[in-house]
């Protein structure tokens, strides 16, 4: 617990439980105007007073802590810049500390207009192309849902482990086809025409031929998931705060965190990343798969008894467009105007097969320890076509010397960070060399106004 002053967030709990100042004083343990004065922010809320709370009432002493505020406060940011109503950091923090359900009252509110709008444009554009199966509002509502839960589910985490934990971690296949053909009847078949599909009448599970030992063990507990766990998945994406697309890209997201789940059983995994300081490429050798797989996995510890490193992962293209985006913290990616380019996973496009690292620091001040490596999908041979992405996973400082990764580096000279920020739109550094855009609802400064639209450059 950072954060001290927060008596709204306790005038608000005592106003939903009908008591009185005096009240909750004597349940406590203190005095009415010693209560009074924390609701007033006269006082702080000391943490003997929070563990009486705890006490009292089983309180969830997260409704205390500030680990959401930095998402929070760039979310409110963006949402009120796309409003074109910038506010100040310190306006911004008051509110978020305060008033946090005002505040994600407020993003839910612009993230249903951003909505309504993309529906709008896709309808008017959609003359002669089909609907899109899904818009850019269900997929960062998917997000925010695993965020929530701080990317953890663990109606689906607890039977997968039970599964993976019976079979050797890294030799999976034969035992998981096993497992179809004698609780489901269902036989494998190899198919260059699809990476995978289900014949559920001829019970034929079709995998690509070109899929490693430990991509084709994910894709059949994918396919376990939706057998097994049908029932499960169904009651989590029926999430009535969904929308009906957001519903369908859900289902797919919780069959996945199942097969990673049991590919990668939570009790074994966690345990071989502590013992090796979290290492990616030998806890990937250890259980047969890839270095993503390995990175997302290790965003998803967060089982309460059994805490891993609170890890953000996210994997981008050349162009800066993010196509996977998992959080366990509250590392606040931007949701407006790209990512910063001074962020080194790009610098990871220009070394490939190396793991580049960075200490960063963000405009709030917060410092994060950065790794990121290049990595490419594609079926190999002259010709064919190759995707690659860059790969970053990071964790707050705090962590920073339970990874390998930190070796070497001085983590305690807050000078050594490189300054970045969430996205030129939303990001606050007025002195910023890599600075594209102005921030929403401020000009552009004439220097950078020159460096834009001058003929020739000082740079050669």
């Amino acid at each position: 617990m950072t954060k001290s002053y927060m008596g709204v967030r306790l005038r608000r709990l005592r106003e939903e439980r009908g008591m009185t100042q005096a009240a909750l004083a004597r349940a406590l343990g203190i005095s009415p105007s010693y209560l009074n004065q924390i609701e007033q922010n006269q006082r702080p809320l000391t943490v003997p007073v929070l563990l009486r709370l705890n006490g009292a009432f089983g309180l969830d002493v997260q409704l205390f802590s500030d680990a959401d505020e930095a998402r929070l406060i760039t979310d409110l940011r963006a949402a009120l810049a796309d409003q074109g109503a910038p506010a100040a950091t310190a306006e911004l923090r008051e509110l978020v500390s305060n008033m946090p359900g005002i505040a994600r009252a407020i993003i839910a509110m612009q993230a249903r207009l951003r909505e309504t709008a993309e529906r709008a444009d896709l309808l008017a554009g959609r003359l002669t192309e089909p609907q899109a199966a899904a818009t850019p509002a269900a997929f960062e509502a998917v997000r925010d849902w695993f965020y929530d839960r701080r990317n953890h589910v663990p109606d689906l985490e607890t039977p997968a482990e039970a599964i993976g934990s019976a079979l050797p971690p890294g030799r999976m296949v034969a035992g998981l086809i096993d497992r179809l053909a004698g609780r489901h009847g269902i036989r494998i078949a190899l198919d260059a025409g699809s990476l995978r599909r289900f014949d559920a009448g001829a019970r034929i599970l079709h995998l690509a031929p070109h899929l490693t030992e430990g991509q084709q063990a994910f894709q059949i507990a994918t396919q376990l998931a939706f057998l097994e766990q049908g029932e499960t998945i169904a009651r989590l994406a029926g999430d009535p705060g969904l929308a009906p697309d957001a519903q369908a890209l859900l289902r797919i997201g919780l069959a996945n965190y199942f097969a990673g789940a049991l590919v990668l059983p939570y009790g074994a995994f966690l345990r071989e990343a502590e013992a090796v300081a979290y290492d990616i490429d030998l806890i990937a050798r250890r259980f047969g798969v890839g270095f993503e797989t390995t990175c997302h996995r290790l965003s998803t510890l967060q089982r309460p008894e059994a805490r891993g490193v609170p890890f953000f992962f996210i994997r981008v293209d050349r162009a800066g467009n993010i196509s996977k985006r998992q959080s366990a913290t509250d590392f606040h990616f931007s949701r407006i105007g790209g990512s910063c380019p001074l962020w080194n996973v790009y610098e990871a496009f220009s070394r490939p097969g190396e793991i580049v690292r960075q200490i960063a620091q963000m405009p709030d001040g917060r410092s994060y320890l950065w790794i990121a490596r290049m990595v490419s999908h594609g079926q190999g041979g002259f010709g064919a076509p190759v995707k690659t992405f860059a790969v970053a996973l990071g964790c707050d400082l705090a962590h920073a010397d339970r990874l390998v990764y930190a070796r070497g580096l001085d983590l305690r000279n807050p000078a050594l960070a490189t300054r970045i920020g969430p996205g030129c739109k939303v990001c606050e550094r007025p002195a910023c060399p890599q600075r594209a855009f102005p921030m929403v609802g401020r000009p552009l400064a004439v220097s950078t106004a020159e460096a834009r639209f001058a003929p020739y450059s000082s740079g050669g």
